[in-house]
């Protein structure tokens, strides 16, 4: 049986990927770290397999892989969801609260791409879906380490899918703007105006989008989003910076 496996699959945009998959009848392997939320969709859907873990754990991304090759659980879609940000200035926030957004948004996608590609080759089929965001074609002042870590996902991903470009195997950017998810309550971005100022996509308008386009190389929901990111390739850091800084400003 061949498994989607999503990460950060109990809320947001992952929920939402999920939920269309099941939907469909895929079989699933599910990641988060909330188990009664997994629970639930596992009784809801046929052909769903659950795992509970916290992959900003630094072995936990090659423990996932350890158990799902154990079980026999061959995956053909991997899914890198799960992802955190940081609001705030970056001299006053949380060191270690930071480390662990490195560790999920680049570390784990790192490590999960990796192992999961290999066997992929070897059968020479396959799909990843990293997601990514806009911010990751800007630099972000108040979430300087945020949006570095997206940078590093977009320029990975774009990268492995040139290495790849032979092959069958398929590697999309998911770059979404401003979703209505939990990441603006984890990132303590109540603080931040960048929802007020920003069109607001739901996480399954986002999803349904990602879904249907998934192969392309790149992934963007909503013309507002697309523009954003064409226009930033030409403006200048002296004009972007203080343009990024004011959306994000403090309320």
């Amino acid at each position: 049986m061949k498994y989607t496996l999503i990460t950060g699959a109990t809320s947001g945009i992952g929920y939402e990927i999920a939920k269309i998959y099941a939907e469909q009848g895929e079989p699933l392997i599910l990641v988060a770290r909330r188990k009664a939320i997994l629970d639930e969709f596992q009784q809801r859907y046929a052909n769903v397999e659950i795992v509970e873990m916290d992959l900003s754990e630094p072995n936990n991304a090659k423990k996932l892989f350890e158990i799902t090759e154990q079980n026999g659980w061959q995956v053909s879609r991997l899914i890198n969801n799960a992802g955190f940000g940081v609001f705030g200035e970056f001299s006053e926030t949380d060191l270690d609260r930071e480390m662990a957004m490195v560790n999920l948004n680049i570390q784990a996608v790192m490590i999960l791409t990796k192992l999961y590609l290999q066997p992929m080759k070897a059968r020479n089929q396959g799909e990843i879906l990293n997601v990514s965001s806009v911010a990751s074609f800007m630099p972000g002042p108040q979430m300087s380490v945020y949006y570095a870590t997206k940078a590093f996902v977009t320029s990975f991903s774009k990268a492995l899918s040139y290495e790849l470009k032979e092959t069958n195997i398929n590697i999309s950017i998911l770059a979404p703007g401003t979703t209505a998810t939990e990441f603006e309550k984890a990132a303590n971005l109540q603080n931040s105006k960048l929802f007020d100022r920003l069109k607001v996509q739901s996480a399954e308008e986002v999803a349904t989008y990602a879904v249907q386009n998934l192969g392309k190389n790149v992934i963007i929901p909503n013309w507002l989003n697309k523009l954003m990111v064409f226009s930033s390739r030409f403006t200048p850091d002296f004009l972007l910076l203080p343009i990024v800084a004011f959306i994000q400003k403090n309320k």
